[in-house]
């Protein structure tokens, strides 16, 4: 499957049923080839819980990878302290 990017948008192949063809039908059934064309969701606009979150987040060097123990003393002496003000 390609995924193809396009500026605001995106594009990638129908996941339709194959076509086949009924030994009593008239007409092949099944659905179309082909590809769509949409446009990307637009993000949600952040509540204030989540914008303080973000920011508290980011002022005291929370990120992905940390270790546990440093995750811990962070939260304990930078977190708390902040969300409480």
């Amino acid at each position: 499957m390609a995924l193809i990017s396009l500026s605001m948008g995106y594009s990638q192949p129908k996941r339709r049923p194959k076509v086949y063809r009924a030994r009593d039908a008239a007409y092949p059934t099944g659905g179309n080839n082909g590809f769509y064309i949409a446009a990307l969701p637009r993000p949600y606009p952040m509540t204030r819980q989540q914008s303080k979150v973000k920011g508290v987040a980011l002022e005291c060097g929370l990120k992905k990878g940390m270790t546990k123990s440093e995750l811990q003393t962070k939260m304990v002496d930078c977190v708390g302290p902040k969300m409480r003000k």
